[in-house]
Order: C-alpha cells, then sequence, then structure tokens
C-alpha cells in the first residue's frame, strides 16, 4: 500500500528548522521533497555540533529533520537558476519556503509568478509573523517568539524568572502547524481544482498551541503565572516530587488515584486526615501533603516508586534522560526511532508520532549530502548532462 502523499513533488527552499521540520512530516508519508539549497547549503548543516558531523555538513540538527529528501543546489541569484525553479513548478504540487515575506518576489520565484505557471500550485510560506500585520518584516527566530508568544511567562519557577523551554518549541509548533495546513490545501484542491497561497505565522501557532492559558485570560480575566513544574490542573498531586536521591513527577488528578498513591506509598492513614479530606482541602494544606509525600518517596530511588506506583495504576515518571528514554522498549515496539542506511554507515533518526492501518510513516532514506541529487533532478526535468556540466561551471548548480 503506498504512503498517503506518494506522488506529490514538493519544492522544499526552507532552511533552519520550522520550514525543514514541516517538509519532513510530509517526505515521512511519501512526498517526494526536492530539497533546493544554496551552493553553501542549508545553514542548519553549519552547526558545530558533533565535529565528525559537523565536517561533513551533516549534523545532528540537520540529520533530524531531512530524512526522505532529495539535495540539489541552485544560486537563485542567477537568472538561469530562476529559470530552472520555473521549470521544475511545472510538475511540482507544492512550493514551501520560509524567508522573510518578500524574499522570493525580489528573486523572481514568488506566489504569483509561480502560481500563473502552474495554477495548481500550492505554496506555502512559513515566517515569523505571516504575510500581513504590522510585524511582518520583523526577523523572527524561536526564542524571540517563546518570548513574545507567553510562552515563556508561564515556564518556569516564580522566584527564578521566565525560562525557555529545552528545544525550539516554536519553530516545531510552526512546522507541524504548516504540515497541517498543506495537507489541508492538498486536500482542498481534490474539490476545486485549484491551489492557493498558505500563510503559516509562527506567532500564530504558538497562540494555537497554548489555547487554554490564553482563553482563561480571555474569557475569565485569569492572569497566568510561574507555576514551576506544578500541573495546569492546579492540583497539589500533580507536580514533581522528591524521591530517594532524584526526582519523580506525578499526575494524580482523581480520588481513585490519589488512594492508590497513599495506599502504594504506605500512607493510607492520610485518607483519614481531614486536611486532606477533598481537592479543596488538599490545595489548602499543600505544604503538608507536600512533606507527607516527600517523606514516604524519600526511602527509595524514583525508578523504584515508578515501578510500584505504576504498578497500582498511579500515573507517575521518574526524569528520563534522552539516553535512557530512546532505549525504552515502547519506543522500540513503537519503531519510532527507526535506523538508515547512509553512506556514513546506519543512523537512527525519529521518525512520525503516528501509525497508520496502511501506508504508515517511515524513513526510508537517508538525509541528503548537500546537492546529492542536483543531476538526477535536472536530468527529470529535461537537461542534457551537457546542460548540467554548462550550470556546474557557471557556478547556477
Amino acid at each position: 500500500m503506498s504512503k498517503p502523499f506518494a506522488g506529490v513533488r514538493i519544492l522544499d527552499f526552507t532552511r533552519y528548522l520550522a520550514g525543514p521540520y514541516g517538509t519532513y512530516q510530509l517526505a515521512l508519508l511519501g512526498a517526494d521533497v526536492v530539497k533546493i539549497e544554496s551552493r553553501d547549503g542549508d545553514e542548519t548543516r553549519s552547526q558545530l555540533v558533533g565535529k565528525e558531523w559537523a565536517v561533513r555538513k551533516m549534523p545532528p540538527g540537520f540529520l533530524a529533520v531531512n530524512g526522505n529528501k532529495r539535495s540539489m543546489t541552485l544560486d537563485l541569484r542567477r537568472p538561469e537558476a530562476v529559470e530552472i525553479v520555473k521549470r521544475l513548478v511545472t510538475r511540482a504540487d507544492v512550493v514551501w519556503e520560509n524567508f522573510r515575506p518578500g524574499v522570493m518576489d525580489k528573486l523572481g520565484v514568488g506566489y504569483d509568478t509561480l502560481s500563473a505557471i502552474n495554477p495548481r500550485l500550492i505554496y506555502c510560506a512559513v515566517s515569523g509573523f505571516g504575510h500581513t500585520g504590522p510585524e511582518r518584516t520583523t526577523a523572527a527566530f524561536d526564542g524571540k517568539l517563546q518570548a513574545m508568544s507567553g510562552i515563556m511567562s508561564i515556564t518556569g519557577e516564580p522566584a527564578g524568572g521566565p525560562m525557555r523551554a529545552g528545544f525550539a518549541i516554536c519553530d516545531t509548533i510552526g512546522g507541524m502547524t504548516a504540515a497541517l495546513a498543506v495537507s489541508s490545501a492538498l486536500y482542498q484542491r481534490t474539490h476545486t481544482g485549484r491551489g492557493q497561497f498558505v500563510d503559516v505565522a509562527m506567532l500564530d501557532a504558538a497562540l494555537a498551541f497554548i489555547p487554554g492559558p490564553v482563553s482563561e485570560y480571555t474569557v475569565a480575566g485569569i492572569e497566568q503565572r510561574q507555576i514551576g513544574n506544578g500541573s495546569v490542573s492546579r492540583k497539589p498531586t500533580a507536580s514533581r516530587f522528591r524521591a530517594g536521591q532524584g526526582f519523580i513527577v506525578l499526575a494524580v488528578l482523581t480520588e481513585k488515584q490519589f488512594a492508590g498513591l497513599m495506599r502504594t506509598i504506605g500512607r493510607a492513614d492520610a485518607l483519614d486526615d481531614p486536611r486532606f479530606k477533598d481537592w479543596a482541602a488538599r490545595t489548602d494544606n499543600e505544604p503538608a501533603l507536600r512533606q507527607v509525600i516527600e517523606g514516604a518517596l524519600a526511602t527509595d530511588d524514583p525508578k523504584t516508586w515508578e515501578a510500584k506506583l505504576t504498578a497500582a495504576d498511579v500515573p507517575c515518571a521518574c526524569i528520563w534522560k534522552i539516553d535512557e528514554i530512546v532505549e525504552h522498549p515502547q519506543l522500540e515496539h513503537r519503531d519510532v526511532l527507526q535506523m538508515v542506511d547512509s553512506r556514513f554507515g546506519p543512523m537512527k533518526l525519529v521518525g512520525s508520532g503516528f501509525r497508520l492501518a496502511h501506508g504508515s510513516p517511515s524513513i526510508d532514506r537517508a538525509p541528503p549530502t548537500l546537492g546529492e541529487h542536483t543531476d538526477e533532478i535536472l536530468g527529470e526535468a529535461g537537461y542534457t548532462p551537457a546542460d548540467i556540466e554548462r550550470l556546474r561551471r557557471d557556478a547556477v548548480i
């Protein structure tokens, strides 16, 4: 059974993370993603992370989101390169870019130009603030958007000040939003036969991913505060607790779970304590309740408690490190991390977060080296070996 986007061709002009992460989602689902890079390559190729891989211009940050793609190089400042794009777009379904608004127009390959050549073309533009509004030409990277979106204002310890997430959350949110938007446009085209311009703003996407805190303010006037490791549920038993020499996170939200917690940690007596009779009382007496819980948890290590509490159907987890979770048998069973062969040997990469009954997403080809498929792609577009040699000699490709 073929994958959902088999036969869909995407011309991918994106770089850094938000754009490539989005195109990667459709590449996993079978789209032919042609990554069009400058002759120096996607800026992510220059990350100095992992010396051996950095020298190859294949650092981990690049490898993570470029599997299943083909790479070609073009100097879009050259008229010959613009003509190549125009030829390629006649057989493309999607053009995807994440330059500032107006850059692709200046290069001569903006939406108006390309859609005139191919009216069925879906053109996805990912930017910090979108193609309309007073901030549309403002530069935006993940850190700026984490700060501006409100995400940092609700993250961190109250006494420690705002804190950013430990990964580029706004980039990945923006990329996933773009993947959904392009998927929607492709589906709509099956009814209308028409392409369209898809405008994805990373700030908009970030707000769309925190609807709860936003609506608490817009509807109820509740101003958010940093709650550290506490739960958005405000339940005092849904937080981080000390356990042995480490920590464990409890997600105890129901009466049944609370009773299971108290019995498993050997404090069934607390169930009869009037200070903890219901959620209102537990919240009012949170310091005392924490003392009871952490006093019991101090007697063993986090992983032992995780096993005991999980067996009692009490939601919890100790703090797993990346090097630990990637070896978890659950992830192995789900094939979340997949092995793929490359010219540098086998590598393990993260695939998709879902499975289909048929045509599931998968990593079938290693991330490409810079320009690895230039000749192949140009040949498919009708360029002869002599044409390709001339374009290379003239530094167009």
